[in-house]
């Protein structure tokens, strides 16, 4: 037997197991709510234990962030890629983003993340941003690709189309925590068609080259 894979194995799957214990945590109490000592007790560890896999509460809340978009992308981003390039990845993209909004309506510690530490310097206020620009360029190059495909106007700013999607998905957060996910779900979606129209091809007009 190679006990030293299945030592490495173990620690892995130790590592795995603390870090779900400390996502869920977080989607209740947010990254800054993540205390050691209740990691621990939840997962049954000691604090050095849950220490000897994470070096610092830094170095956990880095790690559950990272854990947040892999989660995030695996819903949203990587079905949506199935699709043809344009309006219809763009449309798959909004409405695994509104499945993942119902899912995490409790608690999306993306989103909590961003308000948590948006006036604030350091790690993991570069990681936010790095991961909402990162996503904003997602969205944008889906937009792109439906300008070349002369489905939405050839002189649509993509920032903007992306920043007023996202405003979307914002509120939809918002209200589905306030006044119920299908009453948020439903504004939402008008939402976005009525924003496809404004951004609509004029006859005559060509897609940008």
């Amino acid at each position: 037997m190679n006990y030293t894979a299945t030592s490495t194995g173990k620690r892995a799957a130790t590592r795995e197991l603390i870090l779900e214990h400390a996502y869920q945590l977080a989607r209740r109490d947010g990254l800054e709510g993540l205390s050691i000592g209740s990691l621990a007790q939840d997962v049954g560890m000691s604090k050095s234990g849950v220490f000897a896999h994470f070096g610092s509460r830094e170095d956990l809340q880095l790690a559950v962030l990272e854990a947040g978009q892999l989660r995030f992308l695996q819903q949203v981003k990587w079905p949506a890629l199935k699709l043809p390039r344009g309006l219809p990845r763009l449309r798959a993209i909004v409405a695994n983003w509104v499945t993942w909004a119902q899912e995490y309506q409790s608690g999306c510690v993306l989103l909590t993340a961003a308000s948590e530490y948006d006036g604030r310097e350091g790690p993991l206020h570069d990681m936010v941003t790095r991961q909402q620009s990162g996503w904003r360029q997602e969205m944008c190059r889906a937009i792109d690709h439906a300008v070349a495909n002369g489905e939405v106007s050839g002189d649509t700013d993509a920032p903007q189309m992306a920043f007023e999607i996202y405003a979307l998905m914002l509120g939809l957060h918002h209200d589905a925590a306030l006044f119920g996910f299908e009453e948020a779900r439903r504004h939402t979606l008008a939402a976005f068609e009525r924003l496809l129209v404004s951004y609509r091809p004029l006859p005559g007009r060509e897609a940008a080259p």
